[in-house]
């Protein structure tokens, strides 16, 4: 009896495992904040069409599905591609890619088939959505990940079009993106990665350094991080009043997060303890995001 549950614990231990494998190499919370705002934005465009939504549910499921797989694609072979780098980071150093648990041919090969067939199913949608996930996964895989990340701080502005292009996938998916709305979303989300991302740079800066990384901390130091984290989010204020169309509340409450991550921000030019200053405001970062999109699609009900 006692060996039988032994075999029954190492089946769960090994099933645990595998799951463990696959939501870091697929970059599970990643994919899953990537894929929150194309759900916004088609929703929004179903919205502001006057579309039913059984009428798209079609379309719903093939921009969803189709969208997810070519993120997933694009960031399996970011992962194949940075195997050199993850080896020395503290926290992608128990990536299946680093330890062998699956080869990096067939990561290289799921990377590739996930983001064809993604493509193809945004094709049955519209042309544009198609195009919109082309221009994200060519910026994040080639532009971003083989181009600049080693190289050019501007690494961030470049991986940053890539992941502000999703609301558009979303939208675009049912109606023509060429509306205020989906453009402000676009300019939020670029605008939102810029802190969000320097500010992981400043948690791991070691690591980045360590890893030959190209980010403004370990280039330009600290100071110089956290001036253009206060830009970027500044840039952020006068957004939310573009969309007026979702309403007042929504508008009142996407201000008053401005405002607080502004405030956090020039906290940081009087805080000595710069990692929990970027600990801080990675947190914010993560919880403005999810709020923010989640009420854009409460607002409208």
């Amino acid at each position: 009896m006692s060996q039988h549950l032994m075999l029954s614990q190492q089946k769960v231990e090994k099933g645990a495992g595998i799951i463990a494998d696959l939501k870091s190499l697929f970059k599970a919370v990643v994919l899953v904040a990537n894929v929150l705002p194309v759900i916004t934005g088609l929703w929004l465009a179903l919205y502001f069409t006057q579309s039913s939504f059984t009428d798209h549910l079609d379309t719903t499921l093939l921009t969803i599905i189709g969208s997810t797989m070519v993120m997933a694609g694009a960031l399996l072979l970011n992962n194949w591609y940075d195997v050199d780098i993850d080896s020395v980071m503290e926290r992608t150093k128990n990536r299946p890619t680093v330890t062998g648990t699956i080869s990096l041919k067939v990561v290289l090969i799921m990377g590739v088939s996930f983001s064809i067939i993604g493509f193809i199913l945004l094709l049955f949608t519209t042309l544009e959505a198609a195009v919109y996930s082309l221009i994200g996964w060519f910026t994040y895989v080639v532009l971003y990940t083989m181009w600049s990340k080693r190289r050019f701080t501007f690494n961030t502005i470049i991986g940053s079009v890539s992941g502000a292009v999703t609301p558009l996938i979303g939208w675009s998916a049912i109606d023509s993106s060429l509306n205020t709305v989906p453009i402000v979303l676009f300019f939020i989300l670029f605008i939102w990665q810029m802190p969000h991302t320097f500010a992981i740079a400043m948690k791991k800066c070691h690591e980045y350094k360590a890893a030959g990384v190209a980010v403004l901390p370990v280039v330009r130091g600290f100071a110089v991080t956290k001036r253009q984290m206060f830009v970027y989010i500044s840039c952020l204020l006068p957004l939310p009043f573009f969309l007026e169309p979702l309403g007042t509340p929504f508008m009142v409450m996407a201000a008053l997060l401005n405002i607080g991550w502004l405030g956090l921000s020039v906290s940081g030019f009087f805080i000595k303890d710069s990692l929990k200053w970027a600990h801080m405001n990675f947190i914010y970062s993560v919880n403005y995001l999810v709020v923010l999109f989640t009420f854009m699609i409460l607002a409208i009900y």
